[in-house]
């Protein structure tokens, strides 16, 4: 098993003889307005992709755990080839079709895609009126024979329903949307280092992978920040924190 992150919440996953990509963003560096009532008004996305978007157009599946667009965007329906598989939360298949599209899967609990268990979990992707707004989010379990448990757990604070996923799962592997995004009012909408903090603490058997940073104008949290976080905690060693483009 071999994951990238290609940039922000997308991420290219090798695992058990196939490829996927998940949540992908493939817009240039910006092209996209800061998101809406946020602080600061640095264009998105932040940064270039780290290579050409050729290296990541033939996944043999796409997953997307839901649709902002800094997890499906425009560059990124182009793009693609409209017969590839996607995989998504229920409710969101007829918009992905509706960019033509061929072959969506809305995942309800779980499925089989050649040989890869593929489980959905939930998340909270914010607090009170705030969370209810941004509405239904999903992470991903992947599991084969042979290969280590991956959880995806996407744009999610830490929850009941994290806590849920990782006692019903134990992953080898989770990959966490950190960089504490948020608004100019209200709590953070992903997990910030507290988030990430407590989630280490709660799931020590777990490596976590820490993306979503550094990207996208209101995620607050950067990569220093985390890292200096986690080493005051004595947690760095527990947390891969890769840069745009790295390998895992």
């Amino acid at each position: 098993m071999k994951l990238q992150l290609v940039r922000h919440a997308t991420l290219w996953v090798n695992y058990a003889g196939l490829s996927f990509l998940v949540d992908p963003m493939f817009g240039d560096a910006g092209v996209a307005p800061p998101i809406a009532n946020s602080p600061n008004d640095r264009r998105n996305p932040l940064v270039p992709l780290p290579s050409g978007v050729d290296s990541w157009l033939n996944p043999d599946a796409v997953v997307v755990t839901h649709l902002h667009r800094d997890h499906w965007d425009d560059a990124a329906a182009a793009a693609l080839t409209k017969t590839l598989p996607i995989l998504c939360q229920p409710g969101n298949e007829a918009a992905i079709a509706g960019a033509g599209f061929a072959s969506v899967t809305p995942v309800d609990s779980r499925i089989e895609f050649r040989g890869v268990t593929i489980s959905r979990t939930g998340g909270q992707h914010g607090t009170g009126e705030i969370g209810r707004t941004m509405g239904a989010v999903s992470g991903f379990v992947l599991k084969a024979e042979g290969e280590p448990t991956v959880y995806i757990a996407g744009d999610t604070i830490w929850c009941d329903e994290v806590r849920e996923a990782l006692d019903g799962f134990r992953p080898d592997i989770a990959v966490v949307n950190a960089g504490g995004a948020r608004f100019r009012t209200g709590d953070p909408i992903t997990m910030d280092a507290d988030g990430v903090v407590s989630f280490c603490r709660y799931a020590s058997y777990t490596k976590a992978v820490a993306v979503h940073m550094d990207a996208i104008n209101h995620c607050l949290v950067t990569r220093a920040d985390l890292r200096a976080r986690l080493a005051e905690e004595g947690l760095l060693q527990q947390v891969a924190i890769p840069g745009d483009g790295d390998w895992i």
